[in-house]
């Protein structure tokens, strides 16, 4: 996400001059602090070309020349980010980019709910278990999932822990892209295990099969590769619902003259008429 905003009238941490709902309460402020100083030193997530490119690309979908699929978990954990499971999302958002693409004929951009969806909303601030009560959890980026004190106190670390696991998860994805994970002329590739259970495992095939033999057709005929074909564009988003750890990535990039959120590609939010 970016913003026109001169860089003396408007500050990452404004929002906490307001009421926010859905934010943890710490208990270590001063240690909240630090972690928030420590992230906004580091390197950011994406890149201001990156989500640049992104809006532009959403700008094609709202004139209706393309279509946005967005996929993903309603929370990750930490202890699914692992790399068959990256690879497992990433094969789902390529399998439905592919039969959307087919079928609408126009460009599919690709959305993945990852690198970044740490955080929970909650409907009440407090949990009750057995007569005890105690906060709510509110995802891997603030407490553990665990019914104990200790488990659900916030935790400013979870924050770093976050930045560590969405950098490695996109930084996996950008790789797999890379190396031709997602070539068109490979899309066997994308197969998962319950595909070939699905009532419509054949037509899905068959489309794959029409695409593949379409492309070495032309290919053929032409004399040339068209690479454009051989990788596939998959951008993040996640909830902005820590604002914490936005704020912390949330940058002024001098030679664009703009705010840009570099947690992620795509920030969104929600809200509850």
């Amino acid at each position: 996400m970016s913003r026109t905003v001169p860089k003396n009238e408007w500050h990452p941490a404004s929002w906490q001059s307001f009421d926010a709902s859905q934010q943890a309460a710490y208990p270590d402020k001063a240690e909240l602090e630090r972690v928030v100083a420590e992230l906004s030193r580091l390197p950011p997530i994406t890149t201001s070309w990156e989500v640049d490119a992104l809006k532009d690309l959403i700008a094609t979908a709202q004139r209706g020349e393309a279509f946005v699929l967005q996929g993903g978990d309603c929370a990750e954990t930490f202890d699914e980010c692992t790399s068959e499971n990256i690879v497992d999302k990433l094969k789902i958002l390529l399998q439905m980019s592919l039969v959307m693409i087919y079928g609408l004929k126009k460009p599919v951009v690709r959305v993945g709910r990852m690198a970044g969806q740490y955080a929970k909303p909650r409907s009440a601030d407090t949990e009750t278990r057995e007569g005890q009560t105690l906060p709510s959890f509110r995802g891997d980026l603030v407490n553990r999932s665990g019914f104990t004190p200790d488990d659900r106190i916030p935790d400013p670390q979870m924050i770093l822990r976050g930045y560590e696991r969405a950098a490695l998860t996109l930084n996996f994805v950008r790789s797999l892209v890379d190396g031709g994970f997602a070539d068109l002329h490979h899309p066997e590739y994308w197969d998962l295990g319950w595909v070939g259970h699905s009532s419509a495992a054949d037509e899905y095939h068959a489309i794959v099969s029409s695409i593949s033999d379409s492309l070495d057709f032309l290919e053929t005929v032409s004399g040339r590769q068209f690479h454009n074909t051989q990788r596939a564009d998959i951008y993040a988003a996640h909830e902005g619902l820590h604002l914490h750890y936005e704020q912390a990535q949330t940058r002024y990039l001098d030679r664009r003259e703009r705010w840009y959120n570099l947690t992620t590609h795509f920030p969104w939010t929600w809200c509850a008429l």
